[in-house]
């Protein structure tokens, strides 16, 4: 059995966001994956496994080589976390903002300052 894996886990490796850069741009087979990066061609397929598992990438066999290519909707859902949360933090902030005006202008009003 696969474990789904979440998509922050898989975005939240530098390697593996590099590596999503890499194959947006253009299909790649896993060589030219692994020649990318300074580091050993088994962590790499252990990066490639994890974006699989979490539906960032698909690979595909083409003759003998496989494949892999960014199934970008897959970050909508980082997207959409994003935006959700900047609203709730701008939310707070106003909020904020506001109570200091008021206490700023409740101590003016009292001679307080």
């Amino acid at each position: 059995m696969i474990t789904r894996r979440d998509v922050f886990q898989a975005i939240a490796d530098p390697i593996r966001r590099d590596i999503i850069l890499k194959i947006a741009a253009e299909p790649l087979n896993l060589n030219a994956v692994a020649e990318s990066f300074d580091i050993s061609r088994q962590a790499i397929s252990k990066h490639i496994q994890i974006l699989t598992e979490c539906g960032l990438i698909e690979i595909t066999q083409k003759g003998r080589e496989r494949y892999c290519q960014v199934k970008m909707d897959k970050l909508d859902e980082v997207s959409d976390w994003v935006v959700k949360s900047k609203k709730l933090w701008v939310n707070r902030f106003e909020k904020l903002d506001n109570y200091l005006k008021e206490i700023q202008t409740k101590d003016k009003n009292d001679g307080t300052i």
